[in-house]
């Protein structure tokens, strides 16, 4: 593997892991940063392509265990400088720049196991944390996929890939407008359900076996009324305790298991 010494902060792909980690998302050359020798671990496990990967003087030993390929570049700096460029309170020795998959519609509406689309849309959500923690909950009770809509933080924000667990490597997801996304729903014949914390059918009553799709709104405001009456239909998720509604992430987590339940109970 290459090895490139570096000691300046101007140096081209330092600030290019800066970059994509103060501004998340896909930089100019379709890369994301992410942080620790565990994403980097998770990444290539899930198959994405590691264009670089950064570690503080020291702490070599930590890539031993990793089966990095052989034209990874590998960049090697003071530790002081690393720490610099990453957006975590306690950084870690190691970063990498991966390339992540680009995701398409029909990975989500036609998965290659033939299971029916079960798909999370995202509305404005803003906490990186929830994100996260919907997307590993998403790969957990088997879902086909997420969809963000404007307003929602980005999955490759260093938080939300921490959350994920790795997940956020594996979940397919996809970028869209509700016009475009509620149009491609209707078409793949998918069921529509806004989520609410009140007056609504109880998820456990509603039909989550077949082709569906679940509106996850903001953690202050939910989701938003025009975005809602678009639905097929609306459901809860009944609280016996004294609380007006469940944080976004947990929700999320509720109702899909509630779903794989019900998926696999009709397979039966």
């Amino acid at each position: 593997m290459p090895v490139r010494i570096v000691q300046s902060k101007q140096n081209a792909r330092l600030k290019e892991l800066r970059k994509a980690l103060a501004a998340p998302g896909r930089d100019a050359h379709g890369l994301a940063g992410i942080e620790g020798p565990k994403m980097l671990e998770e990444a290539l496990r899930g198959g994405l392509r590691v264009a670089a990967v950064f570690v503080a003087k020291g702490s070599e030993q930590l890539l031993d265990a990793l089966r990095l390929p052989s034209s990874v570049e590998i960049v090697l700096l003071p530790r002081p400088l690393l720490d610099a460029a990453l957006a975590t309170e306690t950084p870690q020795p190691v970063a990498a720049l991966v390339e992540p998959f680009d995701w398409i519609w029909s990975d989500l509406l036609e998965p290659e196991d033939g299971r029916a689309p079960l798909i999370i849309l995202l509305v404005g959500l803003q906490d990186p944390g929830n994100l996260g923690t919907i997307l590993r909950s998403a790969e957990a009770f088997g879902a086909t996929g997420v969809v963000a809509l404007p307003g929602t933080v980005s999955a490759w924000n260093p938080k939300a890939v921490r959350a994920s667990a790795g997940s956020v490597f594996r979940v397919p997801a996809v970028l869209a407008s509700a016009e475009v996304c509620f149009a491609r729903l209707r078409e793949a014949g998918v069921q529509i359900f806004a989520t609410t914390a009140r007056e609504a059918e109880p998820a456990e009553l509603a039909n989550l076996s077949g082709p569906a799709a679940l509106l996850i709104g903001n953690e202050g405001n939910g989701v938003p009324r025009e975005v809602a009456l678009r639905a097929d239909n609306a459901l809860t998720i009944p609280c016996p305790g004294p609380v007006e509604s469940l944080n976004a992430a947990v929700a999320a987590s509720v109702l899909l298991y509630e779903a794989a339940r019900q998926r696999a109970r009709s397979a039966r």
